[in-house]
């Protein structure tokens, strides 16, 4: 327990400003020290794919609600914000479920009742600014079936700040309060709460982020325990952690697990006490709350129901690293001198640091498990690229074949869940335990993402777990919890046929939105990000191409009659070229490929031209940009075009950023090639030493002819002009969305971008690849 003298000089104005003032030297604030190295990589090596997946079967919906007050930002417009799901510890087996919005529900044999609304119950109840704004997270006391005693978390605004007292100093200029609750039920097996209520610990925060994200009781401590019936309190940093040492100082509670006796009277307030096994209890000047420091925003935890009971911490990073850590006891985690493993250096965003040798690292505590952001090629590192991790829980039932002993958990942003070998998350470890990327399917056996799933590019995923052991994952974009009901061994399908995998620059499947939305992920080893042109993430469908697919993009002209620069097309573009792209500069070979369903017909009409009967010359499919393009001239391109005044489908290819092109032109009529609602895979190769093109249909080579005479591009030998492509267009030209041409109202799967003329063999057997890649 924190000695009375400070808690009084505490309360003095100067102290307090003091107490939060900028620092100007420190661990938090300092450079990376002399010696250490930047890392822009900090974990190169990724997931393991795993055979092992989980079958997901839908359990429960929730009713849309709204945050208050109406938010703007996009990413708390979900159909619900519940964030847990839990069981009573009463032997009932009702499961509780919190809504950030403010609703406690609790769930019994699937009916569900509204327990507790925290809209109603607080004035200055506030959820519409912060991921984690509303109410928070709940918790039953171990014993709840005699005494009624049930805990919660929540924020409020509004007239709180400034007028209601904080149980310790607020941050400076406080933005909102966090704010713990006991309650006492009438009675503990009522559908409905009726009973009292007390505050038992009140916190401000600077900013909408990082309060206080969850409290619990440890489950596995036993009554005769030292543990039992002590509640930790998960507190962020407030987001001021960033530049300032107060995760790290022990004479305040921000950045920090605290562990508290609600039922206890000794600390600062007297409406909890302070236990006296804390590990800073009897340290001068420390708040005796504190558990475990050194920390950002500590989102959720839980124990180990085997084993020696251990405790998980899923930890959200700054800049590059998510983490969970096994924490103990007085432990440090780092945070902000440390980021995962490496040091934090706030004035560069762009990079993590080396420990220079020699360097002190003593009494800090290292993940057992992590994972980074790996952003798309270009993206701007200031910018938040859409990840954080969703602690989970080491399952211990014996229904789900493979999976006990393992701890599961998850990208709570893009949804991938991971499994890692608990016996494997101990400290001091020289290595951490290994990640897995597990697969998902529903009850039919389909392989799915959780944005398949949820039908969102961002999932909000959290995970839960009852008192039979079963497991569950909660989705905010749905509304829904999704049980566990059962695993697959199988392994993980692989799209790319082995021999032209090296050959792969950007591959986009459709399967991988970027969670920031209006984005595909490339696949291949360039990370180039594909834009979705103006019609963004309504432009994803579920009408995949061959089995296995779940999903394709749609491209169409929007209004023939106005040059609107409103069609859907997608694609990449760079004025000064695309470095992602460089394996196309001076490339000898290009191949593209990939599936293409016409939608309707074309060509489309000219939306360029007062004539209202006048159509385009050509229908675009996919191509390269060439080093000089203005978003329409290429380097490789598959397309539809007028050839001697009849639609053909073509390869075009241009070696030379200022000479002319060479067209490739099937013989067989477009439409038996390419007939209106049907999946076909098609293919491209350009040789640019020797001259040659080719065109394959199903994995079959077209016969065709060259339109030109003569050698257009001036063959000798050497590839394509140097230049860097300045990207990428898809489904009609100008990516930049400049001017609307060529557009295709039409579907894409799979494409592929390479940067070799792959033979026929070749394209033969990643066609067949595909019709079997789901077995």
């Amino acid at each position: 327990m924190r000695t009375s003298p400070w808690w009084a000089a505490a309360a003095t104005g100067a102290l307090v400003a003091a107490l939060f003032a900028p620092l100007t030297a420190g661990v938090g604030s300092a450079a990376a020290p002399p010696g250490s190295t930047p890392v822009a990589d900090p974990i190169p090596e990724s997931p393991v794919r795993s055979s092992l997946g989980l079958v997901l079967e839908e359990y429960h919906q929730f009713p849309e609600t709204e945050p208050i007050p109406e938010p703007t930002d996009a990413r708390l417009m979900r159909h619900a914000r519940i964030n847990h799901i839990g069981e009573v510890p009463d032997r009932s087996g009702r499961k509780y479920v919190p809504d950030l919005n403010g609703p406690l529900y609790l769930l019994e044999r699937r009916a569900r009742h509204v327990y507790l609304d925290f809209r109603e119950e607080f004035p200055d109840f506030y959820s519409g600014r912060g991921m984690g704004s509303g109410f928070g997270f709940v918790t039953f006391h171990p014993d709840f079936r005699r005494n009624g005693k049930l805990y919660t978390v929540h924020t409020e605004k509004f007239g709180a700040i400034g007028t209601k007292p904080t149980t310790y100093p607020a941050q400076p200029n406080t933005f909102l309060h966090s704010v713990v609750t006991e309650w006492t039920a009438d009675d503990p097996s009522a559908d409905t709460f009726t009973g009292t209520s007390r505050e038992v610990l009140r916190l401000g925060f600077a900013s909408q982020i990082h309060a206080v994200q969850q409290i619990d009781f440890n489950p596995t401590a036993q009554r005769w325990d030292e543990d039992y019936g002590l509640l930790y309190v998960a507190v962020g940093d407030g987001g001021i952690g960033l530049n300032t040492e107060i995760p790290q100082q022990l004479d305040n509670p921000y950045g920090k697990i605290l562990r508290i006796d609600p039922r206890g009277s000794n600390g600062p307030t007297g409406e909890y006490g302070v236990p006296r096994s804390n590990p800073f209890v009897r340290t001068p000047g420390a708040v005796g709350e504190i558990f475990a420091y050194g920390m950002r925003d500590p989102h959720r935890f839980s124990w180990d129901a085997g084993g020696r009971n251990r405790m998980y911490l899923g930890h959200i990073g700054q800049h590059a690293i998510e983490a969970v850590y096994e924490v103990r006891k007085g432990d440090n985690l780092g945070w902000s001198e440390f980021e995962g493993r490496y040091l934090y250096d706030p004035a560069d965003e762009c990079n993590l640091y080396t420990l220079p040798e020699g360097y002190d690292d003593s009494g800090i505590v290292y993940p057992v498990a992590s994972f980074d952001h790996d952003p798309p090629a270009g993206w701007p590192c200031t910018s938040d690229s859409g990840h954080a991790i969703s602690g989970g829980q080491v399952y211990r039932g014996h229904k789900l074949r493979g999976l006990h002993g393992k701890y599961v958990f998850g990208d709570l942003v893009d949804g991938r869940v991971f499994w890692t070998d608990a016996a494997s998350m101990q400290q001091g470890r020289r290595e951490e335990a290994t990640l897995h990327e597990m697969q998902l399917f529903d009850t039919e056996g389909n392989r799915m993402r959780m944005t398949d799933f949820v039908d969102d590019p961002r999932v909000d995923l959290r995970f839960g777990t009852d008192a039979d052991r079963n497991l569950y994952l909660v989705t905010k974009a749905d509304g829904k919890i999704w049980k566990v009901v059962g695993t697959r061994h199988t392994p993980w399908p692989r799209e790319v046929e082995r021999s032209i995998q090296d050959d792969l620059v950007a591959h986009y499947d459709f399967e991988h939105p970027f969670p920031a939305g209006g984005r595909e992920l490339d696949q291949g080893p360039s990370r180039t990000l594909l834009s979705l042109v103006n019609g963004g993430n309504e432009m994803w469908n579920d009408d995949g191409a061959f089995p296995g697919s779940n999903n394709s993009i749609q491209t169409k002209q929007v209004d023939p009659t106005v040059a609107g620069n409103d069609d859907w097309k997608a694609g990449v573009w760079g004025e000064n070229g695309v470095p992602s792209l460089e394996r196309f500069a001076g490339a000898e070979e290009i191949s593209v490929m990939g599936w293409v369903k016409m939608t309707g017909e074309g060509p489309a009409l000219n939306s360029n031209t007062p004539d209202p009967n006048d159509r385009y010359n050509a229908i675009g499919l996919a191509g390269i940009l060439s080093g000089d393009s203005d978003g329409h001239g290429v380097r490789a391109l598959l397309e539809l075009i007028n050839v001697n005044g009849e639609l053909r489908l073509v390869a075009l290819g241009r070696r030379l950023d200022t000479g002319s092109s060479q067209t490739f032109a099937a013989s067989q009529d477009w439409r038996e090639l390419l007939p209106v609602g049907k999946w076909v895979h098609l293919a491209a190769t350009f040789d640019y030493t020797t001259g040659e093109m080719a065109l394959y249909r199903n994995g079959r080579p077209l016969d065709g002819f060259y339109t030109t005479a003569g050698d257009p591009w001036q063959v000798d030998g050497t590839g394509t002009s140097e230049t860097l492509p300045r990207g990428i267009k898809i489904g009609g030209s100008y990516p930049q969305d400049t001017r609307e041409q060529n557009p295709c109202d039409c579907r894409f799967d799979s494409l592929m971008f390479l940067d070799r003329a792959v033979t026929a063999k070749e394209v033969a057997r990643q066609y067949r690849r595909f019709l079997t890649a789901a077995n």
